[in-house]
């Protein structure tokens, strides 16, 4: 059984990595232009040419489906990173100090967590002018509350062990103890946490981007293709099949990372 899930994990970083070596390189890889209009190859089937067809545009699926993994990947990394910045430093400071700041800042949890994450984040989105920036925003806004509470309940756990208290005893700074004892015992679940956000950001950039409260189109996205292709779904299934593809395997092989690095942690 374990060889069997070291395979599986195993499959999956390469499948990760494969992922973002694609969007890395997108700009060497794909065949076109992603958003390279062609009146003459317009909805085109699977051909030599254009190994996944052509979009209503004419546009290549197989190159904008390259790039779309290039925008989606970037944008779930940063929105997971600033989830994790925001989230670890709340938490740590709940969790560390306790008193009117824990009970502050666990207000403000309960209220963000109280609020349908999804319509929440709709509605950031919608108020925010429109950029790429508030995709960030807020997917940053409706994700770090679950985030700091996990990272609160660590530290209240570090802080209560007993060599805590005679490096307080000493004399040490609030921020000596935190950077180099809180800090590090609390990195291991955040990694996991990080890792795990990161799919998580990824749907929900890409429902936004459905939703046409994300990447604006020209721009290649998985989120603003599958929007793109549901008129044509019946006919051309391809349009949406490929970032489709593309949105499954990359959230499945970075939940199956979390929950290794996850596993290898409990041991």
């Amino acid at each position: 059984m374990k060889r069997e899930l070291q395979w599986i994990y195993g499959m999956a970083f390469f499948l990760a990595m494969g992922i973002v070596f694609l969007a890395l390189f997108a700009p060497w890889i794909a065949p076109y232009d992603p958003t390279a209009v062609s009146t003459e190859e317009i909805l085109e089937g699977m051909s030599s040419s254009h190994w996944l067809g052509t979009d209503a545009l004419g546009r290549d699926i197989l190159s904008r489906t390259i790039y779309g993994a290039r925008t989606s990947v970037a944008f779930a990394f940063v929105a997971a990173f600033c989830t994790m910045a925001l989230g670890l430093m709340l938490g740590i400071l709940s969790g560390y100090f306790g008193g009117w700041v824990d009970r502050g800042i666990q207000c403000l949890v309960a209220v963000f967590q109280g609020l349908p994450g999804m319509s929440l984040m709709i509605a950031i989105a919608a108020i925010l002018p429109e950029n790429n920036f508030r995709l960030i925003i807020a997917l940053t806004l409706t994700s770090w509350a679950g985030f700091s509470r996990i990272v609160r309940s660590e530290v209240i756990r570090i802080r209560g062990e007993l060599y805590m208290e005679s490096i307080k005893s000493l004399g040490a700074s609030h921020g000596y103890i935190v950077r180099k004892y809180v800090l590090p015992n609390v990195l291991p679940v955040v990694i996991v946490l990080l890792t795990l956000r990161i799919g998580t950001s990824l749907l929900s950039a890409s429902a936004l981007s459905y939703l046409g409260l994300g990447v604006s189109p020209p721009t290649a996205d998985w989120g603003v293709m599958i929007s793109d292709a549901r008129t044509y779904f019946r006919s051309y299934p391809l349009m949406m099949i490929a970032p489709g593809t593309g949105i499954t395997l990359f959230c499945l092989s970075i939940n199956l990372l979390g929950d290794a690095m996850r596993e290898r942690i409990r041991k």
